[in-house]
């Protein structure tokens, strides 16, 4: 890959820094696609010793490339998604990596369709850590951003997928807590 191909490509990817998630940090701003990506990439970072008999760093490098895709079609929030916007935007993926040397390539396409299949113990903890990092940000974010349908979506998201991880469980539980304590206090 020559640097200027190599820069098309970054300048690309510099979209997660600009396009919004539908969620709020703690001081009240629009959360970038960027931020949401790289918290979630310490998550995985930080856990690789608590999580036993999985490949953290296979789970850090899905973390890492899962939100390509909204750099190029921006965030539409899991319960609006549909199975269309899932193949649109998995279409527009592949054709953007497709521009990386190939073994890059062929190496990020098999963490997606990994991802997509959620087969892998892998792909099952780094879907658990997405949807609880989506929880624990708007948890933090003050109560007044959330939507109704998100009264629900807290003490939901995530459960079923952090319930094989004896770790995950548990934090998932703790986060839950964490819901129900602003929900109750309403801050």
């Amino acid at each position: 890959m020559k640097p200027d191909k190599f820069l098309e490509w970054l300048h690309v990817i510099e979209k997660m820094k600009c396009n919004f998630r539908h969620s709020k940090t703690s001081c009240k701003r629009d959360e970038s696609v960027a931020e949401h990506s790289y918290r979630l990439i310490l998550m995985a970072y930080v856990l690789k010793d608590m999580i036993p008999d999985v490949d953290m760093s296979k789970v850090v490098e899905m973390c890492i490339v899962h939100d390509i895709g909204e750099a190029i079609t921006g965030d539409i929030p899991s319960f609006e998604k549909t199975k269309k916007h899932e193949e649109t935007e998995m279409k527009e993926v592949l054709e953007f990596i497709q521009k990386l040397p190939k073994e890059r390539y062929l190496h990020i396409k098999s963490l997606f369709e990994e991802m997509e299949q959620k087969k892998t113990k892998e792909a099952k903890v780094f879907k658990a850590l997405d949807k609880m990092e989506a929880v624990i940000q708007h948890n933090e974010a003050d109560i007044s951003t959330w939507l109704d349908i998100e009264y629900d979506l807290q003490k939901t998201y995530g459960i079923e997928e952090a319930e094989p991880f004896e770790f995950l469980k548990d934090l998932r539980q703790q986060v839950l807590k964490d819901t129900d304590n602003k929900i109750e206090n309403k801050r």
